[in-house]
């Protein structure tokens, strides 16, 4: 049997969740923030920082991870002679969604895979991100039922496909040219964080090689958090659920092994403990991973094979980190943004009339 075939089998997927329920508490314990081994709100969101699109000096930082994860799924999508360039389903709406997506993660603080990471760790609150999470998702399956459906992408050229890919290159490239000097806030034309979350991080070659393993076994195995849930709901499948079920499992194991688990719900990294917000801001993150057809990590590993309409999402997602942090709408340990609360109505508001408006009737 062909590696990518046995990677898409129910046994495939769980190995694939403990490959990285293990690989991300290490991210963890070689530097990166507490229970944010991986987040990929965070890290583009830290992306964005870095770039100075937003200038909250404590989240700049050019994750390698995320670099990775594109770069490691296009490769897979090569080898496996599955890379199909293919785009123009929707693009504006899937624009639109990545920037309430990315809203709704920083209300929490986290995307799915760092809600799931956050419990492995101890931290309880995540229990209330994963319940929002899972009702964002379920409402979302309610607009699929009844007829909702952003388009069929259509074949295009592979330079089409090839752009995110190719920008992603270039960001490491300009981490490589400029990197990060010891309490500069400041190298060449890239932001980095001198203290708070932006700060951490483990080495980079160690990341970035960590993100490709996981881009390259994510491709081929189509893992997707958001999937997981939404095809127990919508058709009592667990296929992909094991995979989300061991991801738990074996981050809880890692952490217990490295000492990095903590139970409770005050003093947890990188968190806050407003239970209402927590649920609220993972029920839109989830209502828009639903609508868009894929959680932020499967949006970067689409991308990575040549998936333009993924890309958009992406990118509106690293915009509405921007947008997040520069109109006081995130989240920090000491609670809510300003505006946090009118974003999160605001985005549920809006997916709310995509989902409605956009559906096929069924006859």
């Amino acid at each position: 049997m062909r590696i990518n075939n046995l990677l898409a089998t129910r046994w495939g997927i769980i190995a694939v969740g403990a490959i990285i329920g293990f690989l991300a508490p290490l991210l963890q314990k070689l530097g990166n923030p507490g229970n944010m081994g991986i987040c990929v709100a965070c890290f583009e969101r830290d992306i964005a920082g870095a770039l100075g699109i937003h200038r909250a000096a404590v989240v700049q930082y050019m994750r390698p991870e995320i670099i990775g994860f594109v770069l490691g799924a296009l490769a897979a999508a090569i080898i496996f002679k599955e890379f199909r360039p293919r785009a123009g389903s929707a693009p504006i709406v899937r624009f639109i969604l990545g920037v309430f997506a990315m809203i709704g993660a920083l209300v929490f603080l986290g995307c799915p895979w760092r809600a799931v990471l956050r419990l492995a760790g101890g931290d309880l609150n995540a229990v209330l991100g994963l319940a929002g999470l899972a009702f964002g998702i379920w409402t979302g399956t309610l607009f699929l039922k009844g007829g909702y459906n952003l388009g069929r992408a259509e074949k295009t050229y592979p330079t089409a496909g090839l752009i995110m890919p190719v920008v992603m290159a270039g960001l490491l490239a300009l981490a490589l040219i400029y990197p990060e000097v010891k309490g500069q806030t400041v190298s060449g034309v890239l932001f980095y964080s001198i203290k708070g979350p932006g700060s951490m991080h483990a080495p980079l070659a160690v990341s970035l090689v960590i993100g490709l393993v996981v881009g390259i076994l994510a491709q081929q195995s189509r893992f997707c958090t958001m999937g997981a849930i939404r095809d127990l709901v919508l058709f009592g499948q667990t296929h992909l659920f094991g995979g989300f079920i061991t991801l738990l499992a074996v981050a809880f194991i890692t952490n217990l092994v490295l000492g990095q688990f903590h139970a409770g719900f005050e003093g947890q990294p990188v968190a806050h403990t407003l239970h209402i917000w927590n649920f609220a801001g993972m029920a839109l993150a989830g209502l828009a991973f639903a609508l868009a057809g894929g959680c932020p990590g499967r949006q970067l590993f689409l991308a990575g094979e040549g998936d333009g309409d993924a890309a958009i999402f992406v990118i509106g997602m690293i915009v509405g980190a921007a947008l997040a942090h520069n109109f006081g709408l995130a989240s920090s340990p000491n609670g809510l943004g300003p505006h946090g609360i009118a974003s999160l109505v605001t985005g549920f508001a809006v997916c709310l009339i995509i989902g409605f408006t956009m559906r096929k009737r069924i006859v």
